[in-house]
């Protein structure tokens, strides 16, 4: 059973070729590279979210494996949660390589969206059998109740949504930086660097079953490794001109990684 919906209707999408369709004849063309627009109309997803340079820039970084110590966590939390055919939702899915890491270890049935096309679009091109697709975080075009795992990397926490799309018995993994997570960084970007509070999203209606904590360390040895790692980080937007001319100057950056997965379920 597929368990996308309408994002008109909210029926029930079924695949006939290249046009996912609902009962009441609302359909969407699926794209060349293999994944479907559900955004409303008025939104094409062209000009929403990463463009394609640093779409392409953050593929490059996580596919050299920077951050394989999370992807690998996710994937275990994914087998620990699920079993063989379960359903697995990558929520604000980027270029796909979480979904992709963990697909090439576990049999699951794959399905990942972001808001931006250009993320998409790159996930769909990933050998792997995952369905991808354009949508709002806000408002998930998933069937009520059929994802028994949802993984959730680095973007907004919408409880309501996400209690809504997983299993009764289901679980969402979320991810937040830990305490000293890219200190490395932030000590060439600020005078002051600071470290991270750990602050956890406020899960209404969710409980929290575990948390693990990964660790590491990177070693960045080329400027253009540094700046898709800076362009990953909110301190992109906001970082005062003096660190960003000192991060210019890097050539070789060693920082330490650390996450903490929260492991949430109904509560």
């Amino acid at each position: 059973m597929e368990i996308m919906k309408c994002p008109v209707c909210g029926q029930a999408l079924e695949p006939i070729n290249r046009i996912w369709r609902c009962e009441n004849r609302h359909s969407y063309d699926v794209a060349k590279e293999g994944y479907v627009n559900l955004l409303s109309a008025h939104k094409s997803g062209d000009t929403i979210g990463d463009n394609r340079e640093m779409a392409l820039s953050r593929r490059d970084f996580l596919n050299k494996g920077y951050y394989q110590p999370l992807a690998q966590a996710v994937t275990e939390c994914l087998e620990k949660y699920s079993s063989d055919g379960d359903t697995v939702l990558d929520i604000c899915c980027g270029e796909g390589y979480y979904t992709a890491y963990a697909a090439e270890r576990i049999t699951r049935r794959f399905y990942g969206f972001d808001l931006s096309k250009n993320m998409v679009r790159l996930a769909a091109k990933r050998k792997t059998p995952a369905r991808f697709f354009v949508a709002n975080i806000a408002s998930i075009p998933i069937l009520d109740c059929s994802v028994k795992a949802a993984f959730h990397l680095f973007a907004p926490f919408h409880a309501a949504e996400f209690r809504r799309v997983i299993a009764d018995d289901g679980v969402i993994v979320t991810a937040i930086p830990g305490r000293d997570h890219l200190y490395g960084l932030k000590e060439i970007l600020y005078d002051q660097p600071y470290r991270n509070d750990e602050k956890e999203p406020l899960a209404e209606e969710l409980t929290v079953r575990e948390r693990i904590r990964v660790q590491g360390e990177i070693t960045l040895d080329n400027s253009e490794d540094i700046n898709a790692l800076f362009q990953m980080t909110p301190y992109y937007y906001h970082t005062p001109s003096q660190g960003m001319k000192r991060l210019e100057e890097q050539t070789t950056l060693t920082t330490p990684i650390e996450f903490v997965l929260i492991v949430y379920q109904k509560a």
